[in-house]
């Protein structure tokens, strides 16, 4: 298991808009959830978990393709019957709207994909508290959900959000650290969703 000193790299950062576009779909977004879960899988069996036909699955896995999200899993459908895919990357990826300021289409695409992944987190929780009463207690018991108020300023906030991004990776890494040495019991995938943006009342 990595010890708590692990510092594992942060994510791949998108910096390109067509790659960006990728997911101003939905679905994309939740096959790359459900893949990057799995670590590897076929249309068919993603398919299966999106409740999609497996045509419009593929289509979508060889768009995320193209641009580098995923890519074939080495070593797997040796039968040559169906491809297997995998994440590109283990570290996930991140996108940063200054990196878009000054394309035109830039604002818009850094928009519509922020409100795609709100949208789907959002179903994703509402999913667990419907079904929040199957679960065991010892679990119920260790979900959270918090909100703060601060008074900071911009440079403050950054910082925050470079503590809690490496918060984030290490206890990741730690994860698949442990599962990687034969720790499995007990392990389930966890969401851990946090958004840090300034308002006035």
């Amino acid at each position: 298991m990595a010890d708590d000193d692990t510092q594992p790299e942060p994510p791949h950062r998108i910096t390109d808009l067509a790659a960006l576009k990728v997911f101003t779909h939905p679905l994309r977004i939740e096959l790359w959830r459900a893949l990057n879960a799995a670590r590897t899988a076929t249309a068919s069996q993603l398919a299966d978990q999106v409740d999609e036909a497996v045509s419009l699955v593929s289509y979508h896995l060889r768009k995320m393709a193209e641009h580098g999200f995923i890519e074939a899993a080495a070593g797997r459908g040796r039968d040559g019957r169906e491809r297997w895919w995998k994440p590109s990357t283990e570290k996930g990826f991140e996108f940063r709207n200054s990196d878009f300021d000054d394309h035109p289409e830039g604002a818009a695409v850094v928009s519509q994909v922020t409100r795609r992944l709100m949208e789907t987190r959002g179903e994703r929780y509402s999913a667990y508290l419907d079904q929040q009463s199957a679960w065991p207690r010892e679990w119920t018991s260790a979900a959270f959900t918090s909100e703060y108020q601060a008074r900071l300023t911009a440079a403050e906030l950054r910082e925050l959000a470079e503590e809690v991004a490496e918060l984030g990776r290490r206890w990741t890494a730690r994860g698949r650290a442990a599962e990687a040495a034969g720790d499995t019991e007990g392990r389930e995938h966890v969401a851990l969703h946090l958004y840090g943006f300034p308002f006035r009342p």
